[in-house]
């Protein structure tokens, strides 16, 4: 059942007292005993309250029966599902669609004509945009249930399940479900292998042995839906599922769908798994009243067995080694009483973006946990969902994704040269082949850009070597081309101008220059890969140079820094104050430089946080704001605005941030809160205070460890 909206934000309806001190100080913080304080229990059917294990390539989501059971009652909160970075499927269409079938002409503001991919709604244009949007989509692998018998036959519903209590241990990667069915105890033991897509499942009942329990395996098609699990159970003649069996204590499921291939391998100690009427279910029957089984998603046919006991194992070994290496934040001996709800968002968003954020692909962002957008990526997003595992000393997990970027580069230098700029423009909505997706908004947002340079930096700052700047340079640089040769060069000054859509999306493509954040970012990002180019001894780019020292400056209106050069009403109609307050995060974001007044963008904060429509606002928007507080010397600000009191704000009880009806998780609040807690307590360049972020009150006692200043 979801929780109502004012008891999720019950927790954080506190008025302000107390908590600061830095805390790298000779007394290491209890690791331990910080993050089982924050497990999670469960003790009543919560459709919003699903839980995870999984390992960033994998995930394995669960309901409160401590599989996948009731995935039906689950539809429109978080869904029981099995997802992976490689699950992937393409639906076949008659025709073979490109996105040349969805191009349009637009003027740029020196009068040349670019094409872009646009959504269109009528004949072979709209058609083309259906099969592009939607394909590939992230699928939906399996999912694998409880049948649960009554005394009288009938197979259990939800609300037959009874003294629930349903734990996640944070520490070992552990859900343990206990509940009871007529009075007759089950337990349910989940672990996530933390190097293969496998998991290991143990169950304790007397209801093997009276023939009342057993595993179910359902196998769905893809789906074509915008926001969703990713599966479809209504045409199964569209895919095939085939069982092969190993012996008495294993089998392999071979899946087909399309052009999409892959294979379920299932052990177990003592049972049998069969077929059934049901195309695409198979039931493992246990023969013991303690039973146990793990399942390896895998694409290729080579079997690769393994006990509950190793990933059991597994799990232990290799969450203990993330929860003691790294960062850390113990809030335990703050006064305030948000303190406590705030070390609960933190603790449980390292966990979620190190089973969710932490794969080869940059992630979606509802990660491996269900679709949105069709399971592709926003790059726009890798920011929010990667720049704090850098700052966590975590900067491994962000390097797995990096990768990436040089995978699809070629895509990116053909859109950048097919519309006459050098260099390499990145997609916005895209998938793991770097195709751009069509979008009336997407292919004309450009903030996405300078983030590569951004990140590589943060991993050179985390190893400063000539190995590393040799691994990003070709980024680096592809980027800093492009945002070159992007920017137009008008009576002396060069612009970003239109068609283009800033990160405060409302503004028209066609009508828009010189957002204030981007023209700020074009600056780091072409400053940044410049100071490339001095490590590797190679001569300064001139056209860089140029750009950089040139760049208009930020536009304004009654001392107030505007969104946009072309938004002279921005704050005096209540139309521009909603969507992303992104003006902010030229200094907050972005460092100081002298290109930002920090007294104009001090008055210009405060007039947002008076007037701005909080619900059109979404999730990352909250640490942003703290971000600016924190530069601006405004630290009461910045925890405010962490725990400010809005649905978009809201955290679940498993930690996801709730967006709303449609959007019910949203990682990059939950990247964004660990960057902003990382700034708040170890600083960014040239910050001298301890924990600036934070009052100075004499209440406020945060201890840290092990973090690293931002940019």
């Amino acid at each position: 059942m979801r929780p109502s909206f004012l008891a999720q934000l019950a927790v954080t309806g506190f008025v302000l007292f107390s908590c600061n001190r830095r805390s790298d100080s000779n007394q290491p913080i209890d690791r331990f005993a910080l993050v089982t304080r924050n497990n999670i229990e469960i003790h009543n059917p919560d459709t919003l309250g699903s839980l995870s294990v999984g390992n960033g390539e994998f995930a394995f989501t669960v309901d409160v029966s401590g599989l996948q059971t009731f995935y039906e009652d689950y539809e429109n909160g978080i869904p029981p599902n099995t997802q992976s970075q490689w699950g992937w499927h393409s639906i076949k269409y008659p025709e073979t669609f490109t996105l040349a079938d969805v191009a349009q002409p637009f003027q740029t503001c020196d009068g040349k004509e670019v094409l872009y991919p646009v959504q269109h709604k009528d004949g072979r244009a709209g058609e083309a945009t259906q099969a592009l949007r939607t394909n590939p989509h992230r699928l939906s692998l399996g999912l694998i249930g409880l049948i649960i018998l009554k005394e009288d036959g009938k197979e259990v519903a939800l609300t037959d399940l009874q003294s629930i209590n349903q734990k996640l241990d944070l520490w070992t990667g552990k859900i343990e479900s206990n509940y009871t069915i007529e009075g007759v105890p089950v337990k349910v033991i989940v672990y996530g292998h933390q190097q293969d897509d496998r998991i290991g499942v143990k169950i304790e009942s007397p209801l093997m042995g009276m023939h009342r329990l057993r595993v179910k395996f359902n196998f769905p098609y893809g789906a074509e839906c915008h926001v969703c699990s990713g599966a479809d159970f209504s045409h199964g003649e569209k895919h095939q599922s085939v069982l092969k069996t190993h012996g008495a204590d294993g089998a392999t499921i071979a899946r087909l769908l399309d052009s999409t291939q892959y294979f379920v391998q299932v052990g177990w100690n003592a049972g049998e798994m069969k077929s059934t009427d049901e195309a695409h279910r198979f039931e493992l029957q246990p023969s013991s009243n303690e039973f146990e089984f793990t399942a390896l998603f895998i694409r290729d046919s080579t079997y690769a067995p393994a006990t509950f006991k190793s990933v059991e194992q597994n799990s232990i070994d290799q969450w203990k080694a993330f929860w003691t290496s790294g960062g850390a934040v113990d809030f335990s001996e703050c006064e305030d009483p948000r303190a406590k709800e705030l070390e609960r968002r933190v603790v449980l968003s390292q966990y979620l973006t190190k089973i969710q954020c932490s794969g080869s692909l940059p992630p979606q962002e509802t990660g491996l946990t269900m679709n949105s957008w069709y399971g592709k990526f926003h790059l726009e997003m890798h920011w929010w969902h990667g720049t704090h595992f850098a700052l966590w000393d975590r900067a491994p997990l962000l390097e797995k994704a990096m990768p990436w970027y040089s995978l699809v580069e070629d895509n990116a230098k053909a859109t950048a040269k097919a519309q006459g700029y050098e260099g390499a423009r990145w997609q916005k909505m895209t998938d793991p082949y770097g195709h751009e997706s069509p979008s009336n908004i997407g292919p004309f947002i450009i903030w996405q850009q300078p983030h590569p340079i951004y990140l590589a930096e943060l991993l050179y700052r985390n190893n400063p070597t000539p190995e590393t700047l040799e691994q990003y340079k070709d980024i680096v640089f592809e980027t800093a081309d492009f945002m070159a040769s992007f920017a137009k060069n008008h009576e002396g000054r060069y612009h970003l101008c239109h068609p283009l859509i800033p990160a405060q999306e409302l503004f028209k493509a066609q009508e828009t220059d010189d957002p204030a954040f981007e023209l700020q970012y074009w600056y780091f990002g072409l400053a940044t890969a410049q100071e490339w180019r001095k490590r590797l001894r190679l001569e300064e780019s001139e056209q860089w140079n140029t750009v950089m020292n040139q760049l208009t400056p930020l536009a304004m209106a009654e001392g107030l820094y505007l969104p946009t050069a072309t938004s002279l009403m921005a704050y005096k109609d209540d139309f521009y104050r909603r969507d992303h307050p992104a003006v902010l995060g030229a200094l907050g974001f972005l460092p100081l430089n002298h290109r930002v007044d920090p007294v104009i963008m001090g008055r210009t904060f405060d007039e947002i946080m008076r007037h701005w429509q909080w619900q059109t606002t979404w999730g990352w928007d909250y640490p942003m704001l703290a971000m600016t507080a924190a530069r601006l010397n405004k630290p009461e600000a910045a925890v405010d605005a962490l725990l400010m009191e809005t649905q978009k704000n809201t955290y679940l009880v498993n930690g996801h941030n709730y967006q709303d009806q449609r959007l019910r998780l949203y990682l990059p609040g939950n990247g964004g809160l660990l960057a902003a807690v990382a700034m708040m307590c170890a600083g960014w360049d040239g910050s001298t205070t301890d924990s600036p972020g934070f009052p100075k009150n004499g209440h406020w006692n945060v201890k840290w460890e092990g973090l690293k200043k931002m940019p």
